[in-house]
């Protein structure tokens, strides 16, 4: 039996793993590879904290992620496609590493937070 999501700690796992996945996806890697260029060193942590305050209510994250993906939507078009396999390997990667309470809850908010995305940036 795989352990739940309890702390920080498991954030980090989940998160780091996700991430390593996206790099290689080609459906969306080359957004985070090529588009951004993401600094990994600066971003892991800004979606640990993320994650973190979405499943545990810490108060660790302030940004406005819309407006920070509405830019991104203007420098690469986001399409559904995008939306769904991120989903994909988001709810993967929590099946593959965590059970529980929170691992559904991260499932959960993952997919609504995908879902009032989609319908503000691409609908």
């Amino acid at each position: 039996m795989k352990k739940d999501l309890t702390n920080r700690k498991d954030i980090e796992t989940l998160i780091t793993a996700f991430y390593e996945k996206v790099k290689l996806d080609a459906t969306i890697g080359y957004i985070f590879n090529d588009v951004v260029k993401v600094n990994w060193e600066k971003h892991l942590p800004v979606m640990f904290d993320f994650w973190e305050n979405a499943l545990f209510y810490t108060g660790t994250y302030s940004r406005d992620n819309m407006n920070i993906h509405r830019h991104l939507n203007m420098v690469t078009p986001l399409k559904k496609e995008h939306f769904e396999q991120w989903n994909k390997l988001f709810l993967e990667n929590v099946d593959e590493l965590f059970e529980g309470p929170n691992a559904e809850l991260a499932k959960q908010r993952a997919i609504s937070i995908s879902t009032v995305m989609q319908i503000k940036i691409i609908s």
